[in-house]
C-alpha cells in the first residue's frame, strides 16, 4: 500500500515537472489559441485586391518596404464603405469635435499624461501575477475570462439594477 502511494506521487512529481518544461520563459498570455493541426491555417492567407492598370502612372505612391500598396486588403474600410460611411473615418486625427463634450467631462479631474503606459504596466503585472503558476499544467488552457472575471460586468444583473432604480434601458431586452 504504502509503494502505491509512494508510485503514485512519483508519477504525479514527473508529471508536474514536465508540464512545467513545456511552458515560455516569461508566459503571461493566459490565452491559448495554438492549433493542433499540422496542417497551414487557412485564414492566415489573405488574398489581394485585383490588379489594375492606372490612369496615370506618374500618379502611384512611392514604394515603401514594410508598407501598404494598393492592392492590399482593407476590411474594416471596406465595411465601413458597404455600411454607408466614410473609410477616412479609420484614420487617426485625434478627438472629433462631435465628441469634444463627452471627453471634456470625463477628464473634469484630470489625466496623467502617461496613463497609457501606466495602465500597461500595471495590466502586466497582473497578469504576471494570475499566471503565477500557469506553467503547471498538463494541457494549456485559455484562462483569460478566469482572470478578468472579477473585472466584468454582467450585462443582464446591470441591466436589473437599472431597471429597479427606475432608468429606462430601451435597447435591452424586455423583462420576462
Amino acid at each position: 500500500m504504502q509503494g502505491n502511494r509512494m508510485l503514485r506521487a512519483t508519477i504525479l512529481m514527473a508529471v508536474m515537472t514536465l508540464a512545467a518544461c513545456g511552458g515560455y520563459e516569461r508566459d503571461i498570455t493566459l490565452r491559448s489559441f495554438k492549433s493542433n493541426s499540422g496542417g497551414p491555417d487557412e485564414f492566415t492567407i489573405i488574398p489581394g485586391k485585383t490588379l489594375e492598370a492606372p490612369d496615370d502612372f506618374a500618379s502611384l505612391p512611392v514604394p515603401t518596404p514594410g508598407g501598404t500598396n494598393l492592392t492590399d486588403q482593407t476590411p474594416n474600410a471596406d465595411a465601413i464603405v458597404a455600411l454607408g460611411g466614410r473609410a477616412s473615418a479609420l484614420e487617426l486625427r485625434g478627438v472629433p469635435a462631435s465628441d469634444g463634450a463627452i471627453v471634456n467631462h470625463a477628464s473634469r479631474y484630470g489625466v496623467p499624461a502617461d496613463i497609457r503606459t501606466s495602465l500597461a504596466t500595471e495590466d502586466e503585472e497582473f497578469r504576471r501575477r494570475k499566471s503565477r503558476f500557469t506553467k503547471f499544467r498538463i494541457a494549456r488552457v485559455d484562462r483569460y475570462n478566469q482572470v478578468y472575471k472579477r473585472q466584468s460586468l454582467d450585462p443582464f444583473r446591470e441591466t436589473r439594477r437599472f431597471r429597479r432604480m427606475g432608468v429606462r434601458t430601451p435597447t435591452s431586452p424586455p423583462s420576462n
